[in-house]
């Protein structure tokens, strides 16, 4: 977020300070190229061009991935079946350490690696997902997916084009998304409907907002950082990637919860 404010303030404050304070009425500030701009304006629109195209990816992986291992009996039984959930939570886990060092290791991984596990990461949540095909039919998780796509485009273009800071939104997301978190991690020894189904409407609004927050903090991220197409600028579309596919899958899977019809 320091980058982000940074940025902001840089637009709101930097060309006259730089002009005025720091060299004087007499100096003239470094104003770039038309080449330079256009440069810079190409590299920008391949950069966001790359975090949907990363995304829509890393989708296609997940729900070929849940698909297939659905019908696979040996995957579904070595995951659900002897009454035993310990390989599902191995998986989780992975998810989790995958999600975790792919963010806090980028600046030391190369581009390769970084996509790399990004790949792996939503192969893996195919396979932790794949339940959802022996629970819901598979008709009502096209149509659920197919709802949540075109909810997610709507808010993405909100918070792309929106000339509202959503940077405090943001933080109270984040507090919100811990207290479903705390939530649910709870609910699952009270197993409370009620609250399950409390848990599922803030979801829904949670991962509403987050996709909105998401989509302007990432084009904020290449306004001030995406001037070239480089080894660096494509890691942080990939980043960029991972947060837009985490805010689709969570939407997705709750609006399931309301959505999905059960499988008899």
């Amino acid at each position: 977020m320091d980058n982000y404010s940074n940025y902001n303030n840089y637009n709101q404050n930097g060309s006259q300070q730089y002009g005025q304070s720091a060299y004087g009425q007499g100096y003239s500030p470094y104003t770039p190229s038309v080449a330079e701009g256009q440069q810079a304006a190409t590299a920008f629109a391949v950069l966001m061009r790359k975090v949907y195209v990363w995304m829509a990816l890393a989708l296609a992986v997940t729900g070929l991935t849940a698909y297939g291992a659905s019908q696979s009996y040996s995957i579904m039984e070595m995951l659900y079946g002897g009454g035993s959930m310990m390989p599902f939570w191995i998986l989780a886990i992975v998810e989790i350490g995958l999600v975790i060092g792919l963010s806090a290791a980028i600046n030391k991984l190369s581009f390769a690696a970084a996509a790399i596990m990004f790949i792996i990461y939503s192969l893996v949540n195919g396979l932790t997902m794949s339940f959802i095909f022996l629970v819901y039919t598979t008709s009502s998780i096209a149509t659920t997916f197919f709802i949540t796509a075109g909810a997610f485009t709507g808010l993405a273009l909100i918070g792309y084009y929106t000339k509202k800071d959503l940077s405090a939104m943001g933080k109270f997301l984040m507090f919100a998304l811990i207290g479903v978190i705390i939530a649910s991690v709870v609910n699952i020894f009270l197993k409370s409907s009620g609250l399950e189904w409390g848990i599922s409407i803030v979801g829904v609004l949670l991962f509403a907002g987050l996709t909105a927050y998401d989509s302007q903090r990432i084009k904020e991220m290449f306004l001030a950082h995406g001037n070239e197409v480089n080894d660096t600028t494509q890691k942080l579309a990939v980043l960029g990637a991972l947060s837009l596919y985490l805010d689709f899958i969570n939407l997705f899977l709750y609006l399931l919860r309301f959505l999905g019809k059960m499988k008899e």
